[in-house]
C-alpha cells in the first residue's frame, strides 16, 4: 500500500512539474537498461588497453591549462598519439572550448578544423561574455588552424563530407547531440582507415556515461558498430577500424601499469 501511495504522489508531481520527467529519463541505471536491452554489452564498450596500441606510450600534452572544463591531460596525450598511429593530416573537431586539444593537435596533423556555435549564441546560453571569449583561446592565431561556427545539429555539413583523417567528437554530451554528432562524424571520414574520437565516453576512466554510448551506438552505422571502442584510461571512445584485442571493464581493477607525469610552468605573454 505504501508503494502504491508513493507511486501515485510521484505521478501527481510529474504533472505539476513535468520536467522532473526528465529526471527520470536520465537516469543512468534506466540509460543503461537500455544499453544493455538493445547491445547486450552489460559491461560498456570493449576497453583496449592503452599499452596495446601504443607498446612505448610518450607523449605530450602542450598546451594545457588545468582549468575548468579541460580534457585530461591523458585523453591530449591521446589524440596525438592516435594521429601519429594513423597518419592523420586532416583533423575535424566538434567542439573547442579554450582550443587546447586542437592546438595539440595542430603541432602533429597539417590542417585542422573546428566547429562552435558562434560565440552570440554561447552568450545567449549563458550569459556570460567571458566565457565565450574564451573559446579557442589557444587556436585561434594558430596558421593551420579553420574555424567554424553554427549549431552542429543543423549545420550543413556537406562540403566538408569523405575530407578527414581524424574526427573528435566533443561538443553538446545530451543524447540527442551525440546521436546527431555520431551521425556527421562517419560522414566525414575520407577513407577506410579515418578515425573518430569521442570524449567523455565516461565520467571517469572507469564509469561509463550510458547515455553518451547509447548515443554513440545508435550513431553510427550498424557495420562499423564492431569496431568502436573504449581505451583504458582515458574518458575517450574510439572508432578504429581493425581488430584489436581487447578486454571487459572492470571497475576498481588492481593496476597493472602507472605514468609517470612531468609538469612545467609556461608564461603566456598576452
Amino acid at each position: 500500500m505504501n508503494k502504491l501511495k508513493k507511486f501515485t504522489k510521484a505521478i501527481g508531481r510529474i504533472i505539476r512539474h513535468p520536467y522532473l520527467l526528465n529526471l527520470i529519463l536520465q537516469d543512468e541505471g534506466s540509460n543503461k537498461e537500455d544499453v544493455v536491452r538493445k547491445y547486450g554489452l552489460q559491461d560498456g564498450l570493449p576497453v583496449i588497453e592503452i599499452n596495446e596500441l601504443f607498446p612505448d606510450f610518450e607523449e605530450i600534452a602542450k598546451p594545457y591549462a588545468y582549468l575548468s572544463g579541460a580534457t585530461m591531460p591523458i585523453d591530449i596525450a591521446l589524440l596525438r598519439a592516435l594521429a601519429k598511429r594513423y597518419g592523420v593530416q586532416e583533423y575535424f573537431e566538434i567542439g573547442t572550448w579554450r582550443g587546447e586539444s586542437v592546438a595539440n593537435m595542430a603541432d602533429v596533423a597539417q590542417h585542422c578544423v573546428t566547429f562552435n556555435l558562434p560565440k552570440e549564441d554561447i552568450v545567449r546560453l549563458t550569459n556570460n561574455q567571458l566565457y565565450a571569449d574564451l573559446h579557442s583561446f589557444f587556436s585561434k592565431d594558430l596558421n593551420n588552424v579553420e574555424q567554424l561556427y553554427g549549431n552542429s545539429q543543423t549545420f550543413d555539413f556537406g562540403p566538408h563530407f569523405g575530407q578527414y583523417d581524424m574526427v573528435f567528437v566533443d561538443g553538446d554530451h545530451h543524447y540527442e547531440s551525440v546521436k546527431k554528432d555520431t551521425e556527421t562524424a562517419f560522414k566525414l571520414l575520407k577513407g577506410e582507415h579515418s578515425i573518430i574520437v569521442w570524449h567523455d565516453y565516461g565520467l571517469d576512466p572507469e564509469t561509463i556515461r550510458w547515455d553518451v554510448m547509447g548515443a554513440i551506438l545508435d550513431g553510427a552505422p550498424a557495420e562499423k558498430r564492431k569496431h568502436i571502442y573504449h581505451i583504458s584510461n582515458t574518458l575517450c571512445a574510439v572508432y578504429l577500424p581493425e581488430d584489436l584485442n581487447t578486454h571487459k571493464l572492470v571497475p576498481y581493477e588492481t593496476p597493472q601499469k602507472y605514468f609517470e607525469v612531468e609538469i612545467r610552468t609556461k608564461i603566456l605573454n598576452n
